[in-house]
């Protein structure tokens, strides 16, 4: 008896040898936000990451001034989502292990004590013995097969997050941007705005404009500053919304000069025929849904496989009352002869169905979107040309009362009410170029491609690792 229980316990010893231990890893909130307040644009860990990213050394460090390109890869490095996203792939990934995991075979050690004692030796029965389980019908690979497709599904989706926390970051660039260009227009206007209101008043007190007159040059004046201050707010607005995007504290940004450049042009739209492929093939919530798709087709064979039984080979050694004892054959077998697994296989079947239509609605409501992005980009781009004609004519109509002012023809009243509506046209104009940027990021957008060249593109089709 000594002799098995020491077998035994070689057995769980061994088995017990690669052990993996338990390490515990509290979260303090403190902590975390004594982390988030550290954030910088000038980390060395962050110069390191955008060069291994952009595959050229970002010289010099810090830039003296962020586009749009490398305030993304900051916000790829920075952004929680992303790191979510990179917590669930990893996951997934694990998921493919268990799923290829041999069954563990079952130590047994049974213990009988016998009265009265049939045998010439001790009245017990015991002995360790070993339950095997052998799985058929290619079961363990269908496993493996969907928890491989559901970490592609999973790994699509940090490209999907990335394009997220991309599109984030382009809408809050284009606030500043907007916001910056407000602001100039509206205190150019609320200047010509403040002098038509004082020499209204001076008029007035010369008897050569009535008090309606001065009360409507008043208001235009409150206005303006009250639309100039309300252009500020949005700047701020915008800077904080750019800082939440990145993944870094709002005075983080304070000492940032931002390359606002790539607002100024407007790239063509692309064919419907292009876009819509581009939409069909670099979509990657599509794409993610397509492997939840191979993800249920793999259950469905998994469940189909399982009407096949399993295998149990036993062996082992039994002391039976001072007779030695040793074992080999079948534990054990499944016999599915009720529902041969119908109900496991129907859930699997509907499941499938439920993939296929979702994936079919997904791919409808991106062809949708796509189509109405690129009506509104087309569109904007034509508001856009209006506008431009619209602001030329204003532009020489301003000129002319320049050179009417200079040469006499025209008092000064005239000429700053000239300048006010100029402002106005400017800020028009300003309108429609942001409307503009807005319709190209809803069109990138329903592609997840960039529109013309940009090199943060290629980051998009990788895992995006930090």
């Amino acid at each position: 008896m000594r002799r098995a229980l020491s077998i035994a316990s070689w057995i769980a010893f061994a088995g017990m040898a690669g052990c993996t231990t338990y390490h515990p890893q509290p979260i303090a909130p403190a902590e975390l936000a004594r982390q988030f307040g550290q954030r910088s644009l000038a980390s060395e860990e962050l110069h390191a990451y955008m060069a291994r990213e952009t595959g050229r050394d970002v010289t010099p460090w810090p830039p003296a001034a962020w586009n749009r390109e490398m305030l993304t890869l900051a916000a790829f490095y920075y952004s929680p989502a992303l790191d979510l996203a990179r917590a669930q792939w990893s996951t997934a990934k694990a998921g493919i292990d268990v799923a290829d995991a041999i069954p563990n075979p079952v130590l047994q050690l049974p213990f009988q004590y016998n009265t009265p004692n049939p045998g010439p030796g001790a009245p017990f029965t015991w002995g360790p013995s070993i339950d095997i389980p052998i799985e058929t019908a290619h079961k363990r690979g269908y496993r493996v097969e969907q928890a491989t497709h559901l970490s592609e599904a999973a790994r699509l989706n940090i490209i999907n997050a990335a394009w997220t926390v991309r599109a984030q970051v382009r809408a809050a660039m284009l606030a500043v941007y907007a916001a910056r260009d407000r602001m100039a227009f509206l205190s150019a206007r609320a200047d010509a705005e403040r002098q038509i209101a004082v020499m209204s008043r001076h008029r007035l007190a010369v008897g050569q404009y009535s008090q309606p007159d001065v009360d409507a040059a008043v208001l235009a004046d409150t206005q303006a500053q009250s639309d100039l201050a309300a252009a500020r707010s949005a700047e701020l607005d915008a800077r904080a919304q750019l800082a939440a995007a990145i993944g870094v504290p709002v005075a983080v940004l304070d000492d940032v000069t931002l390359d606002l450049a790539a607002f100024g042009t407007v790239p063509p739209a692309p064919p419907a025929a292009d876009a819509q492929r581009a939409a069909i093939f670099h979509r990657a919530d599509l794409l993610a849904s397509l492997a939840d798709y191979a993800a249920a087709e793999s259950a469905l064979q998994l469940e189909v496989a399982k009407q096949y039984p399993d295998i149990h080979l036993g062996s082992g050694y039994t002391y039976d009352t001072g007779t030695n004892k040793i074992g080999f054959g079948l534990a054990g077998i499944t016999l599915p002869i009720f529902d041969q697994n119908q109900g496991g296989i129907k859930q699997a079947e509907a499941k499938r169905r439920e993939a296929a239509v979702r994936t079919g609605a997904l791919q409808d409501t991106i062809l949708g979107d796509l189509a109405h992005a690129l009506a509104r980009y087309q569109s904007s781009i034509k508001a856009l040309q209006l506008s431009d004609a619209h602001l030329a004519s204003a532009r020489r109509q301003l000129e002319s009362q320049a050179v009417g002012f200079a040469s006499g023809n025209a008092d000064r009243l005239t000429f700053a009410q000239a300048k006010a509506d100029y402002q106005t046209s400017e800020t028009a104009r300003l309108d429609a170029e942001v409307a503009v940027q807005q319709a190209a990021g809803a069109l990138e957008d329903a592609m997840q491609q960039p529109l013309g060249h940009e090199a943060v593109s290629d980051t998009l089709s990788e895992e995006i690792p930090r």
